[in-house]
């Protein structure tokens, strides 16, 4: 038995490596703008943003469905959804972009601008160590001891080789941004689908049946073969649940349609699991009253994250929170090949709009250095001392 395996690894093997290492290899890696997970060896899409590509694990499983609990006025979870699209403009995925406020294509010219040139400087910048330029006398030595130690990072660590970086300042440019194909579902605008005793409002069914039919025509479900080369699909789904899809989850507390958002989602992570797409969803969970069908919601997700915003609360002007714009909840990270998932090392995340980027950073909160706080930490730390830190004291055991 021990020959026939010897010869099986020698005739699979190329430069020394194994047969394993040779069946590890897949085709799907080859398509641009993904990568294998280091976990679990699941395909991987950026989300847009690097940083949140960081909290959840490495990125989007391609077949998974990302769940985004829009914040009250849906300002940074819409530009979530715009930083998934252009990352899919950028990397050349087809989109599939659905709607029922705005129009699909008044989001489209809204997509933030790539920056091009920022990516190549953060190579250098983290990844290797500049050359010393012998011609500038000014440029500041250190010991070799500590040339090669990595620099210390107040945000949170992101590879530079997976994904992109955008300017917010700036819309994408229209040429680049027609060079992508998109699919569009504009609610208002679609007829009405006779759903008979389907327990799904019109809207969420005519919407199953257009991604299913660009599920099947472009040949992401593997049933015809795609024209060019394997790609993968983005679905972007903007405020499911709202009173606009039909839904009176987010109006009642006890809803007709308790049961609609649930099966929506059921039944598009099955058409997920058997292709090349991937999907982001924004749902209201603000207005959603009942919060037993919040809960169904989130884990007929693979990954939820939750988005509160300081504008018009009274975190706006706490001066705890003066150099963040909200703080980022993780409610479920996904489960794939593995019995548990991984665990973010920290859970107190804030996000902040720059000029130019929108990031996602350590909760970081200036120390309280008041008098009362330290006299009162010195009386508490004598008293736990024993009996010797203060004599009237007496201990309990």
């Amino acid at each position: 038995m021990a020959a026939p395996v010897r010869g099986m690894a020698g005739s699979t093997s190329i430069g020394n490596t194994t047969s394993f290492q040779k069946k590890t290899r897949s085709k799907l890696v080859s398509i641009p703008g993904t990568r294998p997970s280091v976990q679990n060896g699941q395909l991987l899409v950026s989300s847009g943003v690097s940083s949140l590509d960081y909290v959840i694990g490495g990125g989007l499983a391609v077949g998974t469905l990302l769940l985004v609990e829009e914040d009250r006025y849906d300002s940074y979870s819409r530009m979530l959804l715009k930083y998934f699209l252009a990352e899919g403009v950028v990397c050349g995925h087809e989109l599939f972009l659905a709607s029922a406020r705005d129009h699909p294509d008044d989001i489209m010219q809204e997509l933030p601008s790539p920056i091009v040139d920022d990516v190549a400087g953060m190579k250098i910048s983290e990844g290797q160590s500049q050359p010393s330029d012998p011609e500038n006398p000014d440029t500041m030595k250190i010991a070799w001891r500590y040339q090669n130690q990595p620099k210390v990072q107040t945000a949170l660590a992101s590879s530079v080789r997976f994904g992109h970086y955008y300017d917010v300042s700036k819309t994408m440019e229209p040429e680049l941004r027609q060079a992508a194909k998109c699919h569009s579902f504009y609610q208002l605008q679609e007829m009405p689908v006779a759903t008979g005793s389907s327990p799904l409002p019109s809207p969420y069914h005519a919407l199953l049946k257009s991604i299913q039919t660009v599920i099947r025509k472009e040949g992401f479900d593997g049933s015809t073969p795609q024209s060019k080369v394997r790609n993968v699909l983005r679905l972007g789904l903007h405020s499911l649940g709202s009173v606009l899809w039909g839904d009176d989850v987010c109006c009642k507390d006890n809803p007709a349609h308790c049961h609609a958002l649930t099966t929506f989602l059921y039944i598009l992570r099955g058409m997920l699991r058997t292709s090349l797409s991937v999907a982001m969803v924004t749902v209201p969970s603000h207005l959603i009253q009942n919060r037993a069908v919040m809960g169904r919601i989130i884990r007929l997700s693979d990954t939820a994250v939750a988005l509160e915003s300081f504008k018009g609360s009274e975190k706006e002007t706490n001066p705890l929170y003066k150099d963040y714009h909200g703080l980022l909840h993780v409610r479920q990270l996904p489960r794939l090949n593995c019995l548990s998932c991984e665990v973010p090392d920290t859970k107190d995340l804030a996000f902040k709009l720059k000029r130019k980027q929108f990031t996602i950073e350590r909760l970081h909160l200036p120390p309280d250095l008041s008098e009362t706080v330290s006299r009162v930490s010195k009386t508490d730390l004598a008293a736990g001392c024993g009996s010797t830190a203060t004599g009237n004291k007496h201990l309990d055991f």
